[in-house]
C-alpha cells in the first residue's frame, strides 16, 4: 500500500487521526516513536526554520520538498501531509508542485482557495480566489498526479461564511479532492451542517496555535460529524522553542543547563542512530574493532549492545534489525539508500499530450 493509499483509508476510517507536525528528522523519528501513523510538515515551520521570515509567501514548492526528502527516512514509511500554499500559481504550477512532492516523498498535500500574494487587509486576514480557478486546481491535481492525497482546503468562512464553505467543499470533492479542510469552521453545530451537506466527504481540521485557544470538541464528537483528521501543525516546533528559550536564559544567567529539562545525551544519539552506525563500522572495519557505545536510555527504550557487532541481543535495536542473510534492508528510521534527489520541476511527461494548463486554464475544463 503506497503512502497515499494510507492516508486515503485513514480517511474513510470512522475515527478521528491525529497528525502532528514535524520540520526535521529527529522530530520525524519521535513522532514515528510516539506510535503516529502519519505526520505533516507546515509552511509556516518550513519558512521559519529555513528563512527565519512569518508564513507570508516566502517559500516555494521547491523548499518544502527540499525539506522534505531529508525527512522520508527518519518517517521509516509514515506517510507525510505537506503545506501546498496555494499550488503556487495557476492549475498548471499546482500540478508540477504535486510531481515535486511526490519525488521528495510526500504522500499527501493540502491546497488551499487564498489569494495570493497575501493581502492582509482583507476580513481575518482572507481573500479567497474564484471557486471555478479553485476546483480547476483540484481538478488538474487529481488527475494529473493521482499518487497524492487531496486535501482541499477553503478559507471563505472568514469572507463569505458556512453557506460559500458548503459550496466550495461540494464542488472540490467533485473535482477530485480526498478531503475538505473548511479553515475557520470548528463550531460543532457548524460541522454537523456541512457533514449533512456532504455525508460522504472526510473531514480535516487544525489546532494551530495561531488560532488561539478555541474550545474543541471530544474525537468521538468530531468523529460523528464527519471529522477524519486533525493536523497539530506548531505544537512541537514551538515547544521546542520555549524549552531552547529557557535553556539560553539559564546559561545566560547561571552558567548552566542544569535546571532545564532536556533528552539525555544517549537517547539523542540513539535517535539519530548513532549506534547503528557504529554497528555497520564494526562490521566492515578492516581489523574488527567493535563500536564504542554511551549508555542506555530508558526514555527510548533501547537497552546496551551484549554482541561485539554493536546490536543488541535480541536483535532489535530502536526499531533497527539487522539484515538477514538474504541482505535485504532492514527496517529503521535511517536507512542506508540516499534520499530522493533534487525535487526541482519535472520535464513534461513521455508521449506527449496536452498541456494541463489549457485543460484547466480558469476553471473551466477543456476537452
Amino acid at each position: 500500500m503506497t503512502g497515499a493509499q494510507e492516508l486515503r483509508a485513514l480517511l474513510r476510517a470512522n475515527h478521528v487521526t491525529h497528525v502532528p507536525g514535524i520540520y526535521d528528522p529527529v522530530t520525524a523519528a519521535l513522532a514515528v516513536q510516539a506510535g503516529h501513523r502519519v505526520a505533516h510538515l507546515s509552511s509556516a515551520a518550513v519558512s521559519a526554520l529555513m528563512l527565519g521570515r512569518p508564513d507570508l509567501g516566502f517559500v516555494h514548492a521547491t523548499q518544502i520538498a527540499d525539506r522534505a526528502t531529508t525527512l522520508a527516512p527518519a518517517l521509516n514509511g509514515v506517510p507525510l501531509i505537506a503545506d501546498a500554499d496555494t499550488g503556487y500559481g495557476n492549475p498548471l504550477h499546482a500540478v508540477w508542485t504535486g510531481h515535486a512532492y511526490v519525488r521528495a516523498g510526500i504522500s499527501g498535500l493540502h491546497l488551499e482557495d487564498r489569494a495570493s500574494p497575501r493581502r492582509w487587509g482583507q476580513p481575518a486576514g482572507k481573500e479567497v480566489i474564484d471557486a471555478g480557478l479553485a476546483s480547476a486546481k483540484i481538478k488538474a491535481l487529481a488527475t494529473e498526479v493521482p499518487e497524492l492525497s487531496l486535501i482541499a482546503r477553503t478559507d471563505a468562512y472568514a469572507v463569505s461564511g458556512l453557506p460559500e464553505v458548503i459550496a466550495r467543499c461540494r464542488a472540490f470533492a467533485e473535482a477530485g479532492a480526498d478531503a475538505v479542510f473548511p479553515g475557520g469552521v470548528d463550531d460543532p453545530n457548524e460541522l454537523a451542517e456541512l457533514h449533512a451537506a456532504i455525508p460522504n466527504v472526510p473531514i480535516v481540521l487544525h489546532r494551530s496555535e495561531a488560532a488561539g485557544n478555541r474550545p474543541a470538541g471530544t474525537d468521538a464528537e468530531l468523529a460523528a460529524v464527519g471529522v477524519r483528521m486533525v493536523l497539530h501543525p506548531v505544537a512541537a516546533l514551538l515547544a521546542a522553542l520555549r524549552a531552547a528559550s529557557q535553556v539560553y536564559h539559564q546559561i545566560a544567567e547561571t552558567g548552566s543547563a542544569e535546571p532545564v529539562d532536556r533528552m539525555p545525551w544517549a537517547a539523542f544519539t540513539a535517535l539519530v542512530g548513532r549506534q547503528e552506525a557504529l554497528g555497520l563500522d564494526a562490521r566492515y572495519h578492516p581489523t574488527g574493532q567493535a563500536a564504542d557505545y554511551t549508555g542506555p536510555s530508558e526514555e527510548i527504550g533501547y537497552l546496551p549492545p551484549s554482541q561485539p557487532t554493536g546490536y543488541p541481543s535480541d536483535g532489535n535495536y530502536h526499531g533497527y534489525t539487522p539484515p538477514g542473510p538474504s541482505g535485504g534492508q532492514a527496517p529503521g528510521h535511517f536507512h542506508a539508500e540516499q534520499p530522493p534527489g533534487n525535487p526541482g520541476f519535472a520535464p513534461p511527461r513521455q508521449g506527449g499530450g496536452d498541456n494541463p494548463d489549457d485543460r484547466y486554464a480558469f476553471g473551466r475544463l477543456q476537452t
